[in-house]
């Protein structure tokens, strides 16, 4: 049977998370009796200009008919500027349609913001928006995987992980002899299976290999909203508060409260440039009481102040 994958652009998608998409199944019929074909589509439309600036044309509009087909939102920056009640209304008409409802990077908002996803879904999307979609959608709990495929629900976090869950399905519809050939043809070394994280493991990103220092630097990570004090942190894996400062200067010329405010402005800023939170709630979400120290630690770290920063990371409007 053939298998048709519709693509719903909106303005400022991920050309890297549609093409990953789009080239396995070319690919893929090209060693196969040709099974696959695809489709691009837009709210009205016309052409759509995605993050890096190149403008697309696209088949037609989302308001055609879509039975049996798989349709993925691709979104990148901003997923929600483009959101509307009648894209909310059309989306929840396809999900009675389509064979596969699904989201491409950062599409996944969409589908939140639609009601199109439930508490206990595994859903996924680009780590970068993470935290934002966390605070949008607490009753929703986001993975850190590659993609996910959660019945009719298929979610990608964009990227080069879209090839990977095509692998991933070409693989379930057609044997794993195809998902290689289709794998080798763009020189993979090995096809990655949804249990591969999007990150680099705490050891590789930070070069540290001490099991205690990585559990701390975890815990950390994981507890931005109300930071825990250096001595709790030590106790929370059996060392001392002297141990621990010690850890972090041997092994990241740092101290455990510089590092862990580091953290948690590296989430505001990620919070910042990926939600539309006000100033004050980023600073809240990340463990700062007062707005204004909030602003002197940002600024100190990133060399401009948070609204700044906001702005000049937000997409140029398309002519």
């Amino acid at each position: 049977m053939s298998h048709t994958f519709c693509f719903h652009l909106l303005p400022g998608f991920s050309m890297m998370g549609l093409m990953s998409a789009i080239e396995p199944l070319r690919v893929a019929n090209r060693f196969h009796a040709p099974h696959y074909s695809w489709r691009l589509l837009s709210d009205d439309g016309a052409a759509v200009q995605a993050s890096n600036g190149m403008s697309l044309n696209v088949d037609g509009a989302l308001d055609g008919p879509l039975s049996d087909v798989s349709l993925f939102v691709v979104a990148g920056f901003e997923p929600l500027a483009g959101f509307t009640p009648q894209l909310a209304s059309r989306l929840r008409r396809a999900e009675r349609e389509c064979r596969v409802l699904g989201a491409i990077d950062t599409g996944s908002f969409v589908l939140a913001e639609a009601g199109l996803l439930k508490p206990g879904q595994r859903v996924t999307l680009h780590w970068e928006a993470l935290d934002a979609f966390r605070e949008r959608y607490p009753q929703l709990q986001p993975t850190q995987e590659l993609f996910e495929i959660d019945g009719r629900r298929i979610t990608s976090a964009g990227g080069t992980s879209s090839l990977d869950l095509m692998l991933g399905l070409i693989a379930r519809e057609h044997g794993e002899a195809l998902a290689i050939q289709v794998s080798e043809q763009f020189v993979l070394g090995r096809i990655r299976t949804r249990l591969d994280h999007q990150r680099m493991q705490i050891t590789s990103r930070y070069g540290i290999h001490n099991r205690k220092l990585v559990q701390v630097v975890g815990e950390m990570e994981r507890s931005t909203e109300a930071p825990r004090s250096p001595g709790e942190l030590a106790a929370a894996v059996g060392i001392t508060a002297r141990q621990l400062e010690r850890l972090f200067r041997h092994h990241l010329s740092s101290t455990p409260v510089t590092f862990y405010l580091g953290v948690r402005l590296d989430k505001a800023r990620h919070l910042l440039r990926q939600s539309d939170m006000s100033v004050l709630e980023v600073a809240l979400a990340c463990g700062f009481e007062s707005a204004s120290y909030f602003a002197r630690r940002y600024r100190a770290r990133f060399d401009v102040s948070p609204r700044q920063d906001r702005h000049e990371a937000a997409p140029a409007p398309s002519s």
